[in-house]
């Protein structure tokens, strides 16, 4: 069963590298639209699999259908190509920033306790609390919407002002764009 969980994770993370590198070889905007909606999709998908459905859900929602939506509205707002890139002209530059911040990944993940470590400590402190005080201090028979909705949530709400935010701001600039061609 491990090694069919392990083939799975490692496929969907193939198809999320493969995704990857084809938007970064892209010129076309739609194309890139249409490829950063399928990497959302497969993102949600990687992450039912890891057993965060609350994430994959916010993911698939937020990620596959809202920004693709506002992405297309842009695009309809804008030409079909995009102009060449900053790092295309100089890729040492862009090689350099990516290998960087690779060996800091890689430096953080070292200091990360073993994967399902019992000994690790948010299974020592955290998560213990909210699983035996939760439903008696906040009334919320689910664990994870007791600890969005009350322990987190100051830090729910501030997720929720940024996305307000930046739909706001969306809005805004495509509302600025249209009102632009009517004076033309």
């Amino acid at each position: 069963m491990i090694a069919i969980e392990f083939l799975v994770n490692f496929t969907l993370l193939g198809f999320l590298l493969a995704t990857a590198l084809v938007i970064s070889r892209t010129n076309r905007l739609f194309q890139s639209v249409m490829l950063f909606g399928i990497y959302s999709l497969l993102t949600a998908a990687l992450f039912v699999v890891l057993d965060a459905v609350d994430v994959a859900f916010t993911e698939a929602a937020v990620g596959t259908c809202i920004s693709t939506i506002l992405m297309l509205s842009a695009l309809s707002l804008t030409g079909s190509r995009r102009e060449v890139a900053m790092h295309r002209k100089s890729p040492a530059l862009a090689l350099g920033v990516s290998i960087a911040l690779g060996a800091a990944l890689a430096v953080g993940i070292m200091d990360m306790p073993e994967f399902a470590d019992p000994n690790a400590p948010a299974n020592l402190h955290v998560a213990p609390y909210y699983l035996t005080e939760s439903v008696s201090e906040i009334d919320i028979p689910n664990v994870v919407t007791s600890v969005l909705a009350s322990y987190r949530g100051y830090d729910t709400l501030g997720e929720v002002v940024v996305i307000f935010t930046a739909g706001i701001g969306v809005i805004a600039l495509l509302a600025g764009r249209t009102g632009k061609r009517d004076e033309d």
